[in-house]
């Protein structure tokens, strides 16, 4: 394999406590190595910033929610879809990309790894369909199990062993990573046309509740061993005085420890927490307010806990969630077309188009209101960048976000000249409390690669640009020594990497695509857990009584998997 050097650039690594050094960074066979010969390629990065390549920890890019998206809005492909380049295959879609535009413009972001957040058991084999298909980043997927119906009735019974063997049962049958949970009891419920607003509200049938069910999950992650926590979406989400459902859903990390060997410290990552910062009785009434400050000194307080925003970008885009309830609810509230779709036995999900127009107070709300996640964070190794893509906005737009981070001045543009009501948003925030709050470079490594690849279990393998990890890697035009006067030239070299190298293979050169063709992973936990006869009877059973598909024909086969990359986790040992 060719070998590189990238020459005199300013370097960032918190995994090596690296803060803008000047030093050159070696490639050989598709790895970081200490030196090369004199027949390597020169990638002059002379006042130019280098990073390990970016980690997103919660992105929603393949499966049927996202393939009914594109279907379900020809109109996004008019916003923004270049032609086909002179290297690239067509790409189409603003909020919801085409597979390949998804691949690219990660690529030009400089990312390597991207998880998807919410995978349906029963639909597994599509969503590695869709990661087959999309170039250049490697994968994960993690299948949605809060309202799964064998660990509903696990959990009732406390039978934490029986839920360990059901979820390795899943991870290794769906190729998933991770335990995700969505609207615990509630999207169960919702097939009832109910909801579970609190922690306390009985699940119909199961007569559950959302914290035992969180409590159930952490328990089996742990017992499990997992490399990544349990990843939660709480319950109420997107309404008014909804913050009190999400401390009460943090706090029930009280009592449990992390039992891993990868490194990570927390029992539960809370995702796109700005949906679930707000006080106030509705959003039409004066009592609409931010409850950040909150949420994040007890998330300050907890290393068990970590947390990525959910940053609203002043976008139209599409929303998609398994919170099914969710979804009804916010098509009553703008009413635009939307879709509802159960899962038997498994989930539910929701597709609703939406503006967040900055000539609307709310929007602005929620705009200061994620910012103020990400500021108010004093650990930034437990606090990650998203959109929760496309919900709050477009993945591709993460430079925007870093923007807004990294210049005090291009928010108080943002209040000053695009908020219609920014002088409420001050009143009812906590945005002008942090009016000249920056975070660093070295915390943007932190909140998009090292402490991203830590909570997920996976600092071996991406987030550093130490010798002998592969060499995934970004350069980007900014000078760390002479940082830009105008805060748009963040957006700009962060929008489009000067260089990028995945695995060590040149994908991104002179902010072009040059290759996409280099081997990609599916990253997944091959779970190993002592043999259950009860569980093994119990899913024979179900599948015969319940499901509409045989259970031969559930699990993936091996042709779906993209070449898969098994972590593999045996609690037998």
């Amino acid at each position: 394999m060719t070998e590189y050097i990238i020459k005199n650039g300013c370097v960032v690594d918190p995994t090596q406590n690296i803060n803008a050094q000047k030093m050159d960074i070696c490639i050989k066979d598709g790895k970081f190595v200490d030196k090369v010969s004199n027949a390597a390629k020169v990638i002059d990065a002379s006042g130019k910033l280098v990073m390990a390549a970016g980690v997103d920890i919660h992105s929603h890019v393949a499966g049927p929610k996202v393939d009914m998206g594109r279907l379900f809005r020809p109109e996004d492909k008019l916003f923004r879809s270049p032609m086909r380049g002179k290297n690239t295959r067509m790409e189409m879609g603003f909020s919801v990309p085409s597979t390949t535009k998804t691949g690219y413009d990660y690529a030009r972001l400089g990312f390597s790894f991207v998880m998807e957040a919410a995978m349906p058991p029963l639909e597994a084999a599509h969503v590695h369909e869709e990661i087959r298909d999309t170039p250049i980043i490697d994968e994960g997927a993690m299948p949605v199990l809060a309202n799964n119906w064998f660990l509903l009735e696990y959990f009732k019974n406390g039978e934490i062993e029986n839920a360990g063997a059901y979820a390795s049962w899943i991870l290794n049958a769906t190729r998933g990573f991770g335990l995700k949970c969505v609207n615990p009891g509630g999207t169960e419920a919702w097939g009832w046309g109910l909801n579970c607003i609190t922690i306390h509200d009985k699940v119909p049938y199961f007569d559950i509740t959302p914290a035992e069910i969180v409590t159930g999950l952490i328990a089996t992650n742990e017992y499990l061993r997992l490399p990544h926590s349990v990843h939660v979406h709480a319950n109420n989400l997107g309404n008014p005085g909804n913050y009190q459902t999400t401390l009460d859903t943090l706090k029930l990390v009280e009592g449990f420890s992390p039992n891993n060997d990868f490194g990570r410290e927390q029992v539960m990552h809370h995702t796109h927490i700005q949906f679930h910062c707000y006080g106030g009785e509705s959003f039409k009434s004066d009592s609409f307010e931010s409850k950040t400050k909150e949420v994040m000194d007890y998330v300050n307080s907890q290393k068990k806990l970590t947390v990525d925003v959910g940053q609203v970008t002043l976008d139209e885009t599409t929303t998609m969630t398994a919170d099914g309830p969710f979804e009804y609810h916010l098509t009553h509230m703008n009413h635009l077309k939307w879709s509802n779709v159960d899962v038997e036995l498994e989930t539910a999900a929701g597709i609703v188009p939406f503006v967040y127009d900055p000539k609307t107070y709310i929007a602005g709300a929620q705009w200061a209101i994620g910012l103020e996640i990400a500021l108010f964070a004093k650990d930034k190794d437990r606090c990650f960048i998203t959109t929760d893509h496309p919900n709050a906005g477009p993945f591709w737009r993460y430079p925007r976000i870093y923007k807004w981070l990294l210049s005090a001045e291009a928010r108080n543009n943002v209040l000053e000249k695009e908020l219609k009501y920014g002088n409420k948003v001050l009143d009812t925030t906590y945005i002008g409390e942090l009016a000249d709050k920056e975070i660093s470079l070295y915390e943007l490594a932190q909140m998009t690669r090292s402490g991203v690849a830590k909570a997920l279990g996976l600092k071996d393998m991406y987030g550093s640009l130490k010798t002998g990890l592969a060499a995934n890697v970004a350069v980007y035009d900014i000078d760390p020594e002479n940082l830009p006067s105008d805060p748009e030239q963040y957006e700009k070299a962060f929008g489009n990497s000067f260089a990028f190298f995945k695995d060590g293979v040149l994908a991104v050169e002179n902010n072009e695509i040059v290759n996409y063709s280099m081997p990609k992973k599916t990253v997944w936990v091959n779970s190993i857990v002592p043999e259950n006869k009860q569980v093994e009877r119990d899913i024979r059973d179900k599948f015969l009584h319940s499901y509409t598909v045989a259970l031969d024909n559930y699990a993936v086969f091996d042709e779906h998997v993209h070449n898969p990359y098994a972590i593999k986790v045996d609690i037998t040992q």
